[in-house]
């Protein structure tokens, strides 16, 4: 049976010594965010290279939607073979989650472009806007309230799935489950728990403080 007692003097042990929980939460933040960086980097060019494709886009789009239903311990055990690095490589784990991030942000880069009104690109080309310069001051701003949304979903998934790679030796603040678990020690669990949902909260906080700020014109909007 698991102590469900729950033991402060741990957490105070541990935070700095031992387990290091404060390393742990660090490289859970890295793990989180640098896929997400590197799908926002890829996602909108490869979105309006989708959203130029017309119909066909619905096909490719569902074929990112296959992608991201992988369950994502099969794609953490898969990809050393496909990559070269090892298992329990740090690189194993943010690989992966880019590879996620970008098969459900693409769709929301596809979905801002496509809920730009026509006849504001009709207008825009019409007082001599060409096609890169209209995409950047035009379509582009008008889709961000859409890529936003997006961008929290992606965000929080990410955090609460670097915990999985605790399965294969990794998982950053999922070691603290997993040590939980074998000792059959609640403490661990609970401080895991806390900080993934701590860190979730705080990001998916800053993304929309980033929306506001950048798109006070988007506030009324209900698309977040």
């Amino acid at each position: 049976m698991i102590d469900v007692s729950f033991d402060w003097g741990w957490v105070g042990r541990n935070w700095t010594d031992g387990m290091e929980i404060g390393s742990l939460l660090l490289e859970h933040i890295a793990l989180s965010i640098i896929p997400v960086l590197i799908a926002v980097i890829i996602s909108v060019p490869l979105g309006y290279l989708i959203f130029l494709t017309g119909r066909a886009a619905n096909g490719l789009l569902a074929v990112l939607g296959v992608v991201y239903s992988v369950p994502s311990l099969a794609l953490f055990v898969a990809l050393p073979a496909m990559i070269g690095t090892s298992i329990l490589s740090p690189v194993n784990v943010a690989v992966a989650l880019a590879i996620y991030s970008i098969a459900l942000l693409v769709r929301n880069v596809v979905d801002g472009l496509r809920s730009v009104p026509g006849t504001v690109k009709q207008a825009a080309s019409a007082i001599g806007y060409g096609w890169f310069r209209r995409l950047l001051v035009i379509e582009l701003p008008l889709a961000l309230p859409v890529i936003f949304a997006g961008l929290r979903v992606v965000t929080v998934s990410n955090i609460a799935m670097v915990s999985v790679a605790a399965v294969v030796g990794g998982g950053a603040l999922g070691q603290l489950f997993d040590r939980g678990l074998n000792s059959s020690f609640l403490t661990p669990i609970v401080v895991g728990l806390a900080l993934s949902l701590i860190l979730a909260l705080i990001a998916d906080a800053l993304i929309l403080l980033i929306k506001r700020q950048t798109l006070p014109w988007a506030r009324g909007r209900r698309l977040a």
